[in-house]
Formats: C-alpha cells, structure tokens, sequence
C-alpha cells in the first residue's frame, strides 16, 4: 500500500526561503507557496493543508496573526513558525497559540525535513487516537469462530481468499449474525491489517448528522459547527470503513456515497474542496437491497458498486450445529471477565437451547451466555438455569411430537376397525388384508385398545 503524500504550504515573503524550502522537501511531498498571509489561508481552504511553515513577518500580516486564524479556523492543521532571528518572547507566544515548533531561517537540509517527518507522524498518531475514541463504544475482540458447518466454512474461505484484494465486500445477513465480526476479520487478513478499521453505525447515526460523521464538517458549516470536525473516511484514510446497516442511508446522501467510491475523493460539509482517500470499504445490511433498488429506496448504481463481492450470513438456526462450539467460546469470555470457573453446559441444557430459534442469532446467544455465567455457581450449565423463555418452544416441539403420535394411532385404530368389519371380525383375515403378522396384529390390538371400544356383543365376535 503506497504512504500517501502530505500537503506543505510554505508562507513567506521572501521567495529565495520558499523555494529553498521547496526544494528541500518537494520530493516527497506536496507542496504550495504563498507570499502573504490572506493567500496562505485561501490556499488552505482550497487544497486541504495538513502542514504550514510560516513566516513571523509578513507584508500583510503578523504571522502570529495568521498563526491564530489558521488554529482557530483548521485545527488538524500543524504549523511550524519561522523567523530571521529567534526572540524567546516570539517563540513562547508562538507556541500558546498552537504552533508545533519555532525555527530560523538559519535552519540546515536535515533539519528540516526531520522536523516535518515528525509533525506527519503526529498528525498520523492523532487520527489514530481519533480512531480509537471513535469505536471504543463498538469494540469487539477479534477473534473468530468459523464453526464446523458447511456454510461457514465455505464463507470464511471466501474471505480469506478476497481479504487482501482490494474489493468492495456486501455482507448481508440478520442481525446479530456477526457482520461486524467478519468484516474485522477481512481487515485482519488484508494488506491493510496495520492500518485503522473504521465503523459506523447508519442505523444509529442520527439522521442529520451522518453526512458530517460520514465526511467531516469545517466551522460554521451548520449551527453547531464550533470547530472543525474530522469524518469517519478521513479516519479510515489508509485502511478499512466498515458501514454497517447500509441500507438506512439517507437517498441523497447515496448519491455522494457513490461519488467517493468512484472518485477516491471528499467534501467535507460546509466546503466546496476536495480531498483524496485511500480506503477499502465493506458494507453491511440485513434488509434485501435489491428490493430496496425496485422499491426505489436505494440507489441502483451504488447497489451494484457495492455488490463486487457479496457474502450472506446464516442466521444461526441455520447452522446450529456450530451451537457447542459457539457457547464454548463465550463461556471462556466471560469466565475470563467474571472470574468464574463454568466449564461447560449439561446435556439436556444443550438440547434445550437447540431447540430454540435464535431470533436474536449469536449476539442473543452470547448475552445469553453472559447472563448465565455472571449469575450461576459451580462448574455447570445445568437445563434449570436456563431461563423459561428458552424451553418453551422445546415443550411445544415436544408437544408437536405428541400430537403426530396421536395422529399416527388414531389413524391406526381406524384402519383397524374398518377392516375387521370388511373380514367379518376375523383377526387372521385381517392381519393378512393389513400385512402384518398376526402376533403383530394382536399386540395393536392391545396396544390401542380396540376391543375396549366395542360394545360386549360385537367385542365376542371377533376371533
């Protein structure tokens, strides 16, 4: 994955310092010149700046003047002062309004392009501490049970194979079937492992806030805006945007959803500039996009531009048989977390909760889990600890059972009768016209009780 370069303004009215500056550090990133400081803001307005060396004196204005208006109008911006002379009382004023450092134009080729590394990689640790505020209040452990049933494993090798390919994914499935969970396991594998995974929650944003949370917003760009606001792409900027409930995007905003895909490229709210990303995007949903698309609802070019590499989830009534293996690995979780010593769950609590179908899925389960594991002694998972609501369907399946039992035997006691009256009552007669040995015969015979049902007279005329 290429470093994507950083954006230098150099403000100085004396050219033979801008270029010289220029020279020093044109190769490896980009760079713009000004001469005054209105053009040094224009100029940051217009091509996202993230770092400033800038002149104390200019001819149009204090340069701590411009220093304040760029801190107080573009906070992510880092500015490095520069002086013809180093004043002591300059530099401690410089750096109380938010200046990064404070040089004179004395400064050597080293020097230099040490100083700007260092503010780059600033920059790259503030975002990431941005990232990680972000989704502390989503965080999850990555770790990933494929289960043993067919669907998932042919689901993971999908995503090992497209992980490190740089692909749209649409993971489609109910909620709770662990979308998010696989999503961190594609960022895991793919060449971008060491960069950030970004999510945002659609279906939770609220609704006139997910542009700004989406792309960002300068000051003043709406009432509210007090400052500057970095959004969750530029956060991303390198490594993964998980959007999850994807379908709950607002129509127009579709629209420039579609255009970032395509053109690799930003507004932030409130500006008419833009500014280039580098992010590898997976997108999530439980509802049927292309139903949404013939409804009308969603965006049919950004339903196919999303729809590069799909993978459906289970629900997990669907793969039960990965139920063992998912409850093993909650129970180590939350015996870690509640210092409990629960080694596993009985048989027939096992059974109980293999009879129940999951509207929830595995986020119902493993609450379940905790819940249990937080309340319960000893070292086992016992049927009566599971709470009444998971073994009602079990007594209605087994009641359902019962119920074809009966079905199965009033059937029989029926054919029973009918065809002992065709064989005028003979056992032996009838056992043949109903296939059946005669021993069998007269066992059904007492096992329904059929000579009980009849009346005494007709009960001595079968033989």
């Amino acid at each position: 994955m290429t470093n994507l370069e950083t954006t230098i303004l150099i403000v100085d009215d004396d050219e033979g310092i801008r270029d010289t500056l220029e020279a020093i550090l044109q190769q490896n990133h980009t760079i713009y010149k000004a001469d005054s400081g209105k053009s040094a803001l224009s100029l940051i307005t217009e091509h996202q700046v993230q770092i400033v060396l800038l002149d104390v004196l200019l001819l149009d204005m204090n340069g701590l003047e411009v220093l304040k208006e760029i801190k107080d109008r573009f906070s992510d911006v880092e500015v490095i002062m520069i002086s013809a002379v180093k004043e002591m009382g300059t530099a401690v004023q410089a750096i109380k309004l938010g200046a990064y450092h404070y040089i004179t134009k004395s400064f050597d080729y080293d020097e230099v392009l040490s100083l700007v590394e260092k503010v780059v990689e600033r920059q790259k640790q503030s975002r990431e501490l941005l990232y990680l505020r972000s989704e502390m209040k989503q965080f999850l452990d990555i770790e990933f049970i494929t289960g043993r049933s067919k669907k998932m494993q042919e689901i993971y090798q999908l995503a090992d194979k497209v992980s490190s390919l740089p692909v749209t994914v649409l993971i489609t499935g109910e909620s709770g079937t662990g979308k998010q969970v696989l999503a961190k396991y594609l960022h895991k594998k793919s060449l971008r492992s060491d960069q950030p995974f970004v999510t945002v929650d659609l279906g939770a944003a609220p609704e006139t806030l997910v542009e700004s949370t989406l792309f960002g917003h300068e000051k003043g760009a709406f009432t509210g805006a007090i400052r500057q606001h970095i959004g969750k792409f530029e956060m991303a900027n390198g490594g993964t945007l998980f959007l999850d409930e994807i379908g709950n995007l607002r129509y127009d905003l579709q629209g420039k959803l579609l255009r970032v895909i395509q053109e690799g490229c930003i507004e932030r709210v409130g500006s008419t500039n833009t500014k280039k990303v580098d992010v590898r995007l997976i997108a999530a949903t439980n509802i049927d996009l292309a139903e949404a698309v013939q409804k009308g609802t969603f965006r049919e070019d950004l339903y196919y531009r999303l729809y590069v590499v799909p993978i459906k989830l289970p629900a997990l009534r669907e793969r039960i048989g990965d139920l063992p293996e998912l409850i093993e690995f909650f129970l180590r979780r939350y015996n870690k977390r509640f210092n409990k010593h629960i080694g596993k769950l009985s048989c027939t609590a096992i059974d109980t909760l293999s009879s129940y179908d999951w509207p929830g899925n595995i986020r119902e389960l493993e609450n379940l889990i905790e819940r249990m594991v937080a309340l319960i002694d000893g070292d086992t998972i016992l049927k009566e600890h599971i709470p009444l609501e998971y073994c009602l369907q079990e007594i209605q399946h087994q009641q359902e059972g019962k119920l074809l039992e009966k079905a199965i035997e009033a059937f029989e006691h029926n054919l029973i009768l009918r065809t002992l009256e065709k064989e005028r009552w003979n056992r032996r007669a009838t056992a043949e016209t109903l296939g059946i040995p005669l021993s069998t015969f007269k066992y059904k015979l007492k096992r329904l009780h059929i000579l009980d049902s009849l009346p005494q007279k007709r009960r001595q005329h079968v033989s």
